[in-house]
């Protein structure tokens, strides 16, 4: 089931941030959470594919991928080789995918939540954290995907260990119906990938809405709203902490895009100077 838990002061923000769970077995600090931010929480949880492709994304999703390898194994050849790494350095990339991003950082998660293109919108909505426990969605698989899992002491799949299990998109749609996914790490291309430590989940044909899998076959998942009064307050301590567009994209956008935003003025600030000035 989904559990919609509100946040409206910084106190919530801290107690989403430190619900992490003990493994009494290594006697460390290990949870199987993963998180997904958005800006605004009446967005649904679907993939880039669906948005782009609506209702054809079943049809055009082979000419997407079959078109990006072809254009991008001059820089990659290594694409050729598995329709998971197509995916992955696509969506990387910004191409449409089935893939949908998660990370294991809350505060990463955070930050995506509390990021805007246009900043006058930060108090103008609410926005949203998912957070899924992989052990929720893995009890879902097949057995032959669990066994992998549980030889190789993971929760998520590597593009090889998937690639020796399901070679194509056909056999894994076959394998997960409508009511599983996996999730894989992506090989570690470039310092975008290792900073915001990403995931992809794989939603499979058959799942037609990820929301509704996640209410009927899970039980920790949880959505955190966060209140539009408190983004500002929470987007400042993500930068105290040094989680900011400079982390999450290294180079001179991320650099930018930071900048723009610490220099940014306030609605209400601009509309005082107008006044001031008269």
């Amino acid at each position: 089931m989904i559990r919609t838990i509100m946040i409206d002061n910084i106190s919530g923000v801290m107690e989403l941030i430190r619900d992490q769970e003990y493994n009494n077995e290594i006697q460390r600090m290990r949870s199987a959470y993963f998180y997904r931010g958005l800006p605004d929480a009446s967005y649904r949880l679907t993939t880039s594919l669906r948005m782009n492709c609506k209702h054809l994304y079943r049809e055009l999703e082979p000419a997407v991928l079959k078109a990006f390898t072809k254009y991008a194994s001059i820089e990659d050849p290594a694409l050729n080789d598995s329709v998971w790494r197509q995916m992955i350095i696509g969506q990387h990339h910004g191409l449409p995918t089935r893939l949908m991003d998660w990370t294991r950082s809350p505060l990463i998660a955070l930050h995506f939540a509390n990021s805007e293109e246009n900043f006058d919108k930060m108090d103008r909505r609410d926005s949203v954290v998912w957070r899924i426990d992989m052990r929720d969605v893995n009890r879902n698989l097949p057995q032959k995907y669990i066994d992998v899992l549980l030889r190789e002491h993971t929760f998520v799949f590597s593009v090889d260990s998937l690639t020796g299990i399901a070679d194509s998109l056909g056999a894994y749609d076959n394998d997960m119906g409508a009511n599983a996914f996996v999730s894989i790490e992506p090989p570690s291309v470039d310092q975008r990938i290792i900073n915001q430590y990403s995931f992809f989940s794989i939603i499979p044909n058959g799942m037609e809405d990820v929301e509704t899998f996640l209410d009927n076959y899970t039980e920790r998942t949880v959505k955190y709203v966060i209140g539009r009064n408190i983004r500002w307050d929470v987007r400042d301590l993500l930068d105290q902490l040094n989680i900011n567009e400079r982390i999450v994209y290294p180079g001179l956008d991320g650099l930018s895009k930071s900048l723009a935003r610490h220099y940014y003025v306030k609605h209400e600030l601009e509309e005082r100077g107008k006044r001031g000035s008269l």
